[in-house]
């Protein structure tokens, strides 16, 4: 095993077992890198984020995935079942909803959809239908 194969097996053995799972969702889609900024991760399409993983978020105690929705989906999703859903702060005016990971089940095909969705609105034209290929 080589140097860097290394410590990509450490980091991920301390790594969150949330943010590992939402991390091999995210990187099966067309041209899709990860980026970590502290307890955070963003994921990317050719530069432009569609989903974050929030832990903690400004001392908020929550661990969340946040993405892009239809317009008004975020509100929407936030009002019917606010346990699970909030508007994150900053982003959530530009259509932007979070799913809590630290609350009850996750069901990770909920996760999967949002990310897809997301994907599907922020990434160029040719990468979505790659990504039709690959579903």
């Amino acid at each position: 095993m080589n140097a860097n194969a290394e410590r990509d097996m450490a980091k991920h053995s301390t790594e969150d077992s949330r943010l590992t799972r939402l991390t091999t969702m995210a990187l099966a889609l067309p041209e899709v890198t990860r980026q970590i900024k502290g307890s955070h991760a963003q994921f990317l399409v050719r530069r432009k984020t569609f989903a974050y993983f929030l832990d903690n978020h400004h001392g908020d105690g929550i661990v969340a995935v946040a993405c892009k929705a239809l317009p008004g989906d975020n509100q929407a999703l936030a009002e019917a079942q606010p346990a699970r859903f909030y508007l994150p702060a900053y982003i959530a005016s530009r259509g932007w909803v979070a799913l809590r990971l630290d609350v009850g089940r996750v069901y990770w095909g909920e996760v999967r959809d949002l990310l897809w969705g997301s994907y599907a609105m922020i990434a160029p034209k040719k990468m979505k239908e790659r990504m039709t290929v690959q579903q």
